[in-house]
C-alpha cells in the first residue's frame, strides 16, 4: 500500500474529507429522490384505496405532477451535476435530449388522436375481422 493512502485513510486527510462529502451529498440525493417517490406512491395509495373519495382527482393529478417535477430536480442536481457550475455542452446536450424527447411525445399523441379520430367505427370493426382473420 502506498504510504500516501495510508495516511489519508487513518489520518483523515483530504482525499477522505473530499470522499465523505461526496458520500453525503449522494446520500441526501437518495433520501429526497426516495421520499419524493415515497409520499406520490402514499398520496395515490389512499386515493385508490379511498375510492377516490379521500383525494379527489382534482389534487391528485396536479401534486403527483409537482412531485414528478422535484423528482427531477433532484435527479439532475444530485447524480447528474447539472447545476450553475456544471459546463454549457453538459446544459446544451440535456436541453437538447429533452426537446428531442418532448417532440416524439408530443408527436405520439398527436398521431394517436387523429387515428382514432380519423377512424369509423365501421372500419374499425373491418380492422379487427382482417386481423383476426374471421
Amino acid at each position: 500500500m502506498d504510504i500516501y493512502l495510508y495516511l489519508c485513510l487513518f489520518d483523515g486527510g483530504s482525499i477522505m474529507k473530499e470522499y465523505y462529502k461526496q458520500i453525503a451529498f449522494y446520500s441526501v440525493g437518495l433520501l429526497s429522490a426516495a421520499i419524493l417517490t415515497l409520499v406520490a406512491y402514499i398520496l395515490t395509495q389512499i386515493h385508490v384505496n379511498s375510492y377516490h373519495e379521500v383525494i379527489p382527482h382534482a389534487v391528485l393529478i396536479p401534486s403527483v405532477l409537482i412531485l414528478a417535477f422535484l423528482q427531477m430536480c433532484v435527479q439532475l442536481v444530485f447524480f447528474l451535476h447539472i447545476t450553475n457550475k456544471s459546463s454549457r455542452w453538459n446544459v446544451v446536450f440535456f436541453l437538447m435530449t429533452f426537446g428531442g424527447v418532448l417532440v416524439i411525445i408530443i408527436a405520439s399523441v398527436w398521431i394517436m388522436y387523429h387515428l382514432n379520430y380519423n377512424m369509423t367505427p365501421v372500419q374499425i370493426n373491418q380492422y379487427i375481422q382482417d386481423q383476426s382473420g374471421l
